[in-house]
């Protein structure tokens, strides 16, 4: 069955699944990645997704590289450029005394390194603001920080798109007030691009974009990219297994070392236990397997463009390509809301 497509853009038609690059360069090598891209290619997908800061857990040597075996993954293949949707993260920092030149400068560096003439997809990671992430879920006024003025952010990416660097702009880990000022301020003079999408966390351990969000985005026409459909490998079920789940899972290899991961999905929270295993449980009394069961959820949401997975080993590609095949009945939809009003939001 082939991968269904959505019109994110004008012009940019974008696969319904999104592979996410973040593993290459550490946990997979160039000859696995490359495999990888190969089969999401040939499957139907056609929208990968990178930063110029993976692959992570992050460290100074390999900074680049999964953007890096992007690139040369569509050179050595010889992949025709428009048959791919290229969307990779910048992250934009106070510290660059020059917002235009920054991103100029971080674009110039993922065209290098991508090996195109254009980003099909520009997002800014995460705002240069103080917001709750990663696993915090109250916000406190005290932690705010100097932070670049969103007029120039949007500056700086209006005169990208306009050299032709960029097609179009996103953004990622944002909440509704990032999302309607980016918004209010593109609409207020020229030369300003408007977002088109914003890559949040989505899945069934953590619903709270829906919570203000989804109205935003609905309102305004902004789709969403919902990354780590599988909550980072929980969902489907490998952590329950009784010896913990294979040694080179990302939770298992990185413990310790992850703390952007580990914060969120904590394996050692009991309500995110519970949670996970009433979802494993309705996906055996329907008989789907639990990677079915959480994508097919998240493609389900009528303001989802996208699903942005990860997938280390073919077999979990597979797998989730075998979601696009399951509709979830509304039975089943009503099982897994008894699950969320139960424990809500457990991973956010």
């Amino acid at each position: 069955m082939a991968v269904p497509l959505f019109n994110l853009a004008p012009d940019l038609i974008v696969s319904r699944l999104c592979l996410g690059t973040m593993t290459f360069g550490e946990q997979n090598s160039l000859p696995e990645s490359f495999l990888l891209l190969d089969k999401a290619f040939d499957s139907g997908i056609n929208f990968f997704d990178s930063a110029e800061m993976y692959p992570v857990p992050q460290r100074t040597e390999t900074q680049g590289r999964s953007e890096e075996y992007v690139g040369r993954w569509m050179r050595e293949r010889k992949v025709p450029r428009d048959r791919v949707v290229l969307a990779t993260k910048v992250c934009i920092c106070i510290h660059f005394i020059n917002c235009e030149n920054q991103i100029g400068g971080l674009a110039c560096g993922t065209l290098l390194r991508l090996r195109t003439d254009y980003i099909d997809l520009y997002q800014i990671h995460w705002p240069d603001r103080y917001v709750p992430m990663f696993g915090e879920t109250e916000y406190d006024p005290i932690k705010q920080f100097d932070s670049i003025d969103i007029e120039e952010q949007l500056d700086g990416l209006g005169r990208a798109v306009n050299a032709g660097k960029i097609r179009y702009i996103g953004l990622s880990n944002e909440t509704p007030y990032g999302i309607m000022k980016f918004l209010h301020i593109a609409g207020r003079g020229p030369g300003r691009p408007k977002i088109v999408s914003v890559q949040n966390s989505y899945h069934l351990l953590c619903r709270a974009f829906d919570c203000g969000m989804a109205e935003c985005c609905h309102h305004e026409r902004v789709s969403l990219l919902a990354y780590s459909p599988l909550a980072m490998g929980i969902l489907s079920g490998k952590y329950f297994l009784p010896d913990g789940g294979p040694s080179d899972a990302r939770l298992n290899l990185f413990k310790g070392r992850y703390s952007e991961g580990e914060s969120r999905y904590n394996l050692s929270s009991p309500i995110v236990q519970k949670a996970a295993k009433a979802y494993l449980d309705i996906a055996g009394k329907y008989g789907l397997h639990p990677v079915s069961l959480a994508v097919a959820f998240v493609l389900k949401h009528p303001l989802v463009a996208s699903a942005v997975f990860g997938a280390t080993k073919l077999w979990q590609l597979h797998e989730v390509l075998d979601a696009c095949k399951v509709e979830l009945d509304p039975e089943i939809i009503a099982d897994i809301d008894k699950v969320h009003t139960t424990y809500w939001n457990p991973c956010p």
